[in-house]
């Protein structure tokens, strides 16, 4: 009997990004599914209670977890909206269809208006979407106005790297970032967040880019 209490016990310590992955794909927040790393999902409370945007703007809603999310935090500080974008509908939670803080656009980022953002006092921006570089790349190059000063534009999933399926990607975030920073020096990336928990220790390596 005391044995099978203990059965599962071990002095092993063993974890990568490979099994950090496969979990990601079974996180959820409230029972919807949202796809994210653990310590991102941390990071993202923390910066948005320091920021307290009016506008998070999402790219790549998926089954609404993410957006979800975002909109539980708004509420927590009584202000803000959620507009989340994706090309197809994939949403089915109640919850996240009728949450008054989320409003849903469809087309893709391309199709997405940027006078729907003018009202806003502090945009935040999260590219969650294709991860394919030239898409990363353009939308940064669209949203960049509407990030004001000490707010962010995070790339997500910069990991791709790391994993070894950058090709796939045709280059991925990481050359976007590069590329757009180069040309860019109103933003920078901030490693208070990419190196919380180590040097780009994040799913969105090098991606935590904040408006200076």
């Amino acid at each position: 009997m005391f044995k099978s209490r203990v059965r599962n016990y071990t002095n092993k310590v063993k974890f990568s990004v490979k099994t950090i992955e496969k979990g990601h794909h079974n996180v959820s927040f409230q029972g919807v599914p949202m796809i994210k790393c653990p310590f991102d999902y941390l990071i993202y409370q923390m910066l948005v209670w320091e920021v307290k945007p009016d506008l998070i703007i999402e790219i790549g809603t998926n089954l609404g977890g993410g957006a979800f999310y975002f909109a539980s935090m708004l509420d927590n500080m009584g202000q803000g909206i959620v507009h989340t974008i994706d090309i197809l509908d994939q949403v089915s939670d109640q919850r996240v269809l009728e949450h008054p803080r989320i409003k849903r656009f469809f087309g893709g980022y391309q199709s997405y208006g940027l006078n729907n953002a003018h009202n806003f006092e502090r945009v935040l921006v999260v590219d969650d979407g294709s991860h394919l570089y030239e898409d990363v790349y353009n939308a940064l190059e669209k949203f960049k106005n509407l990030i004001n000063e000490n707010s962010y534009y995070i790339v997500e999933d910069g990991i791709i790297d790391e994993l070894g399926i950058t090709k796939s990607y045709k280059g991925g975030p990481n050359k976007a970032i590069k590329e757009f920073l180069e040309k860019n020096n109103s933003f920078q990336i901030d490693t208070r967040w990419t190196n919380f928990f180590g040097q780009n220790a994040t799913f969105n390596t090098n991606g935590y880019l904040k408006r200076v």
